[in-house]
């Protein structure tokens, strides 16, 4: 597909002829790529023309997108036909603006073709939205002296206005309140705020201790009890400061027939059904890190409240964003017989949009569309796969990194180190980043270091950071801005653990697995220059040839395999962090009975009975560490071992316990084992049903222990005891 390239007046040392025999694919063998100096200038004729052709056009430029598309679309209208796609890929900031690509131009334009060669990759499938409908009406809570005023602001930008005063401060001047009673006004304690934009339910209570005792419903406006407080603790708000209140009780006298004041009304509950909520409370009405769309906390910061303010008055209309993970349940190791297992989605998640649900015995997870921001940690610390990040999947973040590496090396360029960044907080810092160091302010993004743009850092994990390492990259870093949930950090720090183990163990030595913390340029800058050099030399590590699987595990099997294959220091196993996804379990034999509970209860099939016998077997490829089986187990026989077994061992069923069947007393069929025939006769000792020579039963099968009750106590066997 055609691709321009620009030096932005001279300011990048671009090698066309290198850039497309890296990229023979793409340019179709049509010769050197041309250097422009200033194809958004003088050079936009030779843009013109690309617009010509069927294939999609490639502009290595960014800044310049805005003109670009719009002389794009003027072409389509003068020619009165559609003229090619635009893709736009960023080489400036992230490739050719930084001291190393100038003193190392040959590794520069390594990185830049590889830049190239992923903005040619097909775009990945189409993905399910989520909708949002959104009115206007908004609810505007908060003390009386910020409410107020803003909601006649609100009012006067055409939304539907509710306000629910909380406190009064008995700073409202008589100017407060419109001269009409322009939109409703209601005074209680918040007791529950849930939903999204276009679907919010505020919940408040009223009545003595919970609300002003003054109905703002019922009031008139009259001001009677304003004039007739002797210690002026009701203001315009028509709230009364109860601090200041003395229980004169004049109020009430004074407002007379309305009755609008009641210091004893009972509690109450009001519900409202609102489309925005604009919370001018010192404390926000949720905890969480990222509150749902829509709910727009402002405090008592007056710059905030007014740019909140404009952000309100956009969130009128309908909406859609994308639907950002895909759900299997049946690789979900959440609950198996009443039994919780693994809870990481749940408990990462910074929106609370996964939570937990039950049916027959069986948990699953269930993840509300509307609140999910798409950070994609959840897909990250999900051992099994069960929910894998869908904008995009992992089969297409893996083709563009395994693009990246083999394009980069293909070019001459050594030791490649993937930066993984999020788009909204980290595209704008590595921009700034490189625009310092074309000033001769900082050193900029080095010319191995290679910027990979996610919607968000905690997207991608430890399959796809050993994956490419696997595909040939010297390192993986994520950049963290500090914009993201602790909890996200956490969760990358206990990952970056575990692939290094894995690393360690194999004796791999100078791959990078890094967090970059940085929150201004500076750190930014120093942060990039630390993971570009390794102190010890890269161990080589032949070119993996397989590629992103959909289903995480599957990757991750091909990850281990490549990495034990070639590994410098073989291992037949390695020991892992708590909280690995791979492991073996223990059994002790001595208190297992061989129940089964637990193969029962495992998601993954690791754990599996034999029909012919009683045998407890495992295969450890297929272990999640969910800890299903350890919670289950009734004889607290069984043990959690995070590690790493390779070859063909850990795909093999090995035998963890097994002995010889017991047999029925009365007609010799094998059932069960001697140990739970044992337990149940120590668990059982004390009941009526079982008690003196009933005993003998529990040594029976199922159908002679029903024929001995009929036989024995026929008169008085129910269906009850029966069963």
């Amino acid at each position: 597909m055609p691709t321009l390239i620009c030096n932005c007046n001279e300011t990048m040392p671009l090698d066309g002829a290198a850039l497309s025999d890296a990229n023979r694919d793409a340019t179709q063998g049509a010769g050197p790529l041309k250097v422009h100096r200033l194809l958004c200038r003088r050079e936009i004729g030779d843009f013109r023309q690309a617009l010509d052709g069927a294939d999609d056009v490639i502009v290595a430029c960014t800044q310049e997108s805005p003109l670009f598309t719009e002389v794009a679309a003027q072409t389509a209208r003068e020619q009165g036909v559609m003229t090619a796609p635009v893709r736009f890929v960023n080489i400036r900031e992230t490739g050719g603006w930084s001291a190393g690509a100038r003193r190392d131009p040959a590794t520069a334009n390594a990185k830049i073709a590889a830049l190239l060669a992923v903005a040619a990759l097909p775009d990945p499938d189409p993905v399910a939205t989520v909708d949002y409908r959104s009115d206007g009406a908004v609810l505007v809570m908060g003390p009386a002296a910020r409410a107020l005023p803003w909601a006649g602001r609100l009012s006067e930008a055409g939304l539907d206005v509710t306000v629910l005063l909380v406190g009064t401060d008995g700073a409202v001047g008589s100017d407060a309140n419109p001269a009409g009673r322009a939109w409703p006004v209601h005074s209680g304690t918040l007791q529950s705020l849930k939903g999204w934009l276009g679907a919010f339910t505020a919940t408040w209570e009223t009545g003595a201790g919970k609300s002003n005792p003054i109905d703002l419903d019922l009031c008139t406006r009259c001001n009677a009890c304003i004039a007739a407080c002797p210690e002026q603790a009701i203001d315009f708000s028509y709230q009364i400061d109860l601090d200041r209140c003395r229980d004169h009780r004049d109020c009430v006298k004074a407002c007379g027939a309305a009755a609008a004041i009641d210091f004893d009304r009972p509690v109450a509950t009001e519900t409202g059904r609102f489309d925005i909520v604009f919370d001018l409370n010192d404390a926000p009405a949720y905890a969480m890190h990222q509150p749902p769309q829509g709910y727009l906390h402002a405090g008592g910061d007056v710059a905030r409240q007014y740019a909140l303010a404009l952000t309100a008055q956009q969130l009128v209309g309908e909406f859609e964003k994308p639907k950002f993970f895909r759900y299997k349940e049946s690789l979900c190791a959440h609950g198996r017989n009443q039994t919780t297992g693994c809870t990481a989605c749940i408990d990462i998640c910074s929106t609370q949009a996964i939570g937990s649900h039950w049916r027959d015995g069986k948990g699953r997870i269930e993840v509300t569309p509307n609140l999910c921001m798409g950070c994609g940690a959840c897909t990250t610390v999900c051992p099994s796969g069960a929910i894998s990040y869908g904008y995009p999947g992992p089969e297409t973040l893996g083709e563009r990194l395994r693009t990246l590496v083999t394009t980069y090396n293909r070019a001459g360029g050594r030791d490649a180190v993937l930066l993984l960044h999020g788009e909204e907080h980290g595209t704008p810092a590595i921009l700034a980043l490189g625009r310092a160091a074309r000033a001769g302010q900082a050193r900029g993004v080095p010319p191995n270091v290679i910027p990979v743009s996610v919607f968000h850092p905690a997207s991608a994990g430890i399959e796809l950071w050993l994956a490419a390492l696997s595909w040939g990259a010297g390192g993986v870093a994520v950049l963290l801005t500090g914009d993201e949930a602790p909890q996200y950090r956490a969760a990358l720090v206990e990952q970056m653990a575990v692939a290094r183990a894995i690393l360690e163990g194999f004796g791999y030595r100078g791959h990078r697995l890094a967090l970059v913390e940085a929150r201004d340029v500076a750190t930014l800058d120093a942060g990039l220059a630390a993971i570009s050099t390794t102190a010890e030399p890269v161990t080589q590590l032949p070119v993996a040839g397989f590629r992103a699987a959909l289903v995480k595990r599957e990757t991750l099997d091909f990850v281990i395999d490549h990495l034990a294959r070639h590994a410098p220091t073989p291992a037949e196993a390695l020991p892992l962090p708590q909280g690995a996804p791979l492991g073996a379990v223990e059994v002790d034999t001595e208190r297992c009975t061989l129940c089964m509970a637990c193969v029962g209860a495992c998601p993954s099939q690791a754990l599996r009975d034999n029909a012919e016998r009683p045998v407890l077997a495992f295969v450890e490829r297929n272990c999640v560490q969910c800890g299903l089986c350890e919670k289950t187990c009734p004889e607290d026989a069984i043990k959690l071992v995070p590690r790493l077994l390779t070859g063909d061992a850990a795909r093999r069923p090995v035998t963890l316990n097994e002995t010889q069947p017991f047999h029925c007393v009365r007609c010799g069929k094998p059932f069960g084992t001697a140990q739970m025939v044992e337990s149940m006769l120590v668990r059982l000792a004390g009941h009526p049903a079982f008690a003196g020579a009933a005993a003998e039963r529990l040594k029976m099968c199922s159908d002679c222990r029903v024929v001995d009750m009929m036989e024995k106590d026929s008169g008085t066997a129910t269906g009850a005891t029966l069963q």
